[in-house]
């Protein structure tokens, strides 16, 4: 058993390795920018500072982001792009770049002239230099000369140098002018666009996978040490949000389990091993309606008529506690009766339907093994009834149960999203919910990632629990 178990494990590292590649696309491509998220949320107290450093602090997140980075441990791109093309963060500058890259083919010149225009969009921020242009002039030469980096047409560029020429008259010509000016035009006359059809690869030791991985030492611990980045909501960890919402998770997910097979083992068996009885039709019609019934529908009737002061008002109708908080000498005992009113809605909710598919896997596998050899055998030894279901059919029927238990682990870290919602649980599910209305990517993608690691160990689980449950079943060979 324990050499499988290890060969499970070994085994797990490529299928890790797959599912944490596969959050890492989605990542990188979901819609928006990190940056504009993570400045958009700053709080009203930090608007004046956002505006005063919007540079800064677009580096600063940048860097912490680790958006700096090339994207994987290698990248196949032409001769003419440069390696280096992943440090351009704007998305439309970067765009621009490619686009007179693919056009001209010669990534130095092109790169000389972006600085250049870099360069005299620093000097214009110290305008100190341009004090002989008012300021209308002034705020047309800066659009002037911002709109250039995004721009690759030659006639626009053409136009827009002239105009910024013309501006310039008024004053002493500067020397950035020229730069750029003679900066485009070796860009033209140095064109190698056949350097577009030579494929390169270049390989990164440091890189935006691999620091989502391992982590940097500075802004990151990794996701294998459990830092799956900031909330775009709360800018808080990733990891801290999901440790303060996963106990409620856990809580209603294992009391579900429980119950759930509690009930249906026994339901089941019973069921199947009396067909066509009385106990097997009632039970049946009331295990096919509940598996029947959607989950909202019956958490709305639940509230509507449990939690209505106009019809009956037996338990609260959201959270998992009082609103005002424990009282300061309450005990344990006294807050565990304060919390079980809160408890009871939600936990039908989360149970029923398992309840109901659980025991009818059941009584279908015991209908299946009821007319087994071995079932006869035992019932002409003359064994009882109840040792011939309970003791000798039964460990063959729990199979299915036992398949159907895997899927329980990654509803730890996914939560149910509709009921968690609908009774205001403080969990997973409804974390996932606000999530996905806000766009906190990071959130759903360690949730993608964590859900795939506890489907991983639920099979395992269930693998070990299936050679526990038959002596036939062997692992060692």
């Amino acid at each position: 058993m324990s050499k499988y178990i290890l060969r499970r494990i070994l085994i797990f590292i490529p299928t890790l390795f797959i599912i944490t590649l596969f959050a890492f696309i989605i990542s990188v491509n979901a819609p928006g920018d990190p940056v504009d998220r993570m400045m958009s949320s700053l709080k009203s107290g930090e608007e004046t500072v956002q505006k005063e450093n919007s540079k800064e602090l677009k580096t600063y997140w940048k860097k912490k982001l680790g958006l700096d980075l090339p994207l994987f441990y290698f990248s196949l791109h032409a001769l003419s792009t440069a390696d280096t093309l992943y440090k351009i963060y704007d998305t439309s500058e970067k765009e621009t770049l490619e686009r007179l890259i693919y056009k001209y083919g010669n990534w130095k010149e092109i790169s000389a002239y972006h600085t250049s225009l870099l360069n005299l969009e620093k000097r214009l921020d110290n305008n100190t230099t341009f004090a002989f242009l008012n300021a209308d002039k002034f705020i047309q030469l800066k659009y002037e000369i911002f709109s250039l980096k995004y721009i690759y047409d030659n006639s626009a560029i053409e136009s827009r140098i002239k105009s910024i020429q013309k501006l310039m008259s008024d004053g002493n010509s500067l020397p950035d002018i020229g730069n750029i000016k003679s900066n485009y035009e070796r860009i033209k006359i140095k064109s190698t666009p056949w350097k577009n059809f030579i494929p390169v690869i270049s390989f990164y030791k440091h890189n935006q996978y691999h620091r989502w991985l391992f982590g940097d030492g500075v802004y990151s611990k990794g996701i294998l040490r459990g830092d799956f980045g900031i909330s775009y909501i709360t800018k808080q960890p990733v990891s801290k949000v999901i440790g303060e919402r996963i106990g409620w998770s856990f809580f209603f997910i294992l009391v579900a389990v429980i119950l759930a097979y509690f009930i249906s083992i026994p339901v089941g068996a019973k069921a199947g091993s009396k067909k066509d009885s009385a106990f097997d039709k009632v039970s049946s019609i009331t295990l096919f309606v509940l598996y029947s019934l959607p989950v909202f529908w019956v958490a709305t009737l639940l509230l509507m008529t449990f939690a209505n002061p106009d019809v009956l008002f037996i338990f609260p109708a959201s959270g998992v506690k009082p609103a005002n908080g424990f009282p300061e000498a309450a005990s344990l005992f006294e807050k565990i009766k304060l919390t079980l009113p809160y408890l009871v809605l939600p936990v039908i909710c989360y149970t029923y339907g398992s309840l109901a598919f659980l025991a009818r896997t059941m009584r279908v596998s015991m209908l299946e093994e009821i007319n087994r050899d071995y079932v006869r055998t035992a019932r002409a030894k003359g064994l009882s009834e109840s040792k011939v279901i309970y003791k000798h059919a039964l460990r063959n029927v729990l199979f299915p149960a036992i398949t159907v238990f895997a899927n329980f682990f990654p509803l730890v870290i996914s939560g149910v999203v509709v009921i968690e919602t609908i009774f205001t649980i403080p969990g997973m599910g409804l974390e996932t919910f606000i999530a996905i209305q806000n766009q906190n990517y990071p959130m759903l993608i360690a949730i993608f990632t964590i859900t795939g690691m506890l489907t991983l160990v639920g099979y395992l689980v269930s693998d070990i629990l299936y050679a526990l449950t038959d002596p036939r079943i062997s692992f060692s060979k």
